[in-house]
């Protein structure tokens, strides 16, 4: 039954990394769809990694004993760090769980060390990037990955020249998206994991992702939401209300899907007016 919680929360997850992949991509001058799609996708991805402190999650089994052992180094981290940097009314915890991964400061640092691997080469671009896409399908389905290689296609579709050999376009387009990504990648690692926290703070649990400001005697203060506004991992609220309108905004903020969606208003209108 618990891993069937992790899988739950970790689509929502992703599914909430997407949406604000989607929302933010404009903020850093992505329009088109070839650029918006890569960068939601890789925030849906890293939207995953703070649960590589937990054996059961998505991110933790998803390369077998590679990424366990990373996960197993994750929570032996965490859990030190807490004992080290925990308050006086900080609860007695292992510190592993919800912890040293799901704060802002670990989001910021793992998104500077991604930017900062982004300036090493196209090489290190393209791992950072295809290592989102990986965690993202593992969670929503092959459904990503289609849709990152029809912005791909739609890219060597809008760099061909005339008189361009299909080889120089192909060319040319992976080498503006590798140069875009890189300008990018490090946000979408940071926002990913901190779109996380804040999916965690609407649960019962909450997320202490303000660390190490001390909260009421608390290095590791769990910020929630209200007591009747908040539901567990895998109830009823998440499966039935927050899932489906994560999915249904990761679809109306897609590049021109609210225009799509008036004009089949418009014409649906117009249609019945003729009736």
């Amino acid at each position: 039954m618990r891993g069937v919680r992790l899988r739950m929360m970790g689509r929502s997850h992703a599914l909430s990394g997407w949406c604000a992949g989607l929302a933010v991509a404009p903020l850093l001058g992505l329009t088109s769809v070839a650029e918006v799609v890569p960068f939601a996708a890789a925030t849906a991805g890293y939207a995953l990694v703070p649960d590589l402190d937990h054996p059961g999650a998505s991110a933790s089994r998803l390369l077998g004993p590679v990424t366990r052992l990373v996960s197993g180094a994750v929570r032996a981290f965490s859990g030190v760090l807490y004992k080290l940097t925990k308050g006086p009314r900080d609860e007695e915890s292992t510190g592993k769980h919800r912890h040293a991964t799901h704060t802002l400061v670990a989001a910021i640092l793992l998104g500077m060390l991604a930017a900062s691997l982004g300036g090493r080469g196209k090489w290190a671009v393209l791992g950072v990037a295809v290592t989102g896409l990986v965690l993202a399908a593992d969670a929503l389905g092959d459904w990503i990955v289609l849709a990152v290689l029809a912005a791909a296609g739609w890219s060597v579709v809008g760099t061909a020249l005339p008189g361009t050999s299909t080889t120089d376009a192909v060319h040319a387009a992976v080498q503006s998206g590798l140069s875009q990504i890189g300008g990018w990648i490090g946000v979408a690692v940071g926002l990913g994991m901190f779109v996380h926290c804040l999916g965690d703070s609407l649960t019962r649990s909450g997320c202490p992702w303000l660390w190490p400001l001390p909260i009421r005697g608390e290095t590791w203060y769990e910020l929630r939401l209200p007591r009747p506004l908040r539901f567990s991992t895998d109830s009823w609220v998440e499966r039935l209300v927050v899932a489906p309108l994560l999915f249904v905004a990761g679809v109306l903020l897609l590049p021109g899907a609210f225009q799509a969606v008036e004009r089949l208003f418009d014409a649906t209108s117009i249609w019945l007016a003729g009736q």
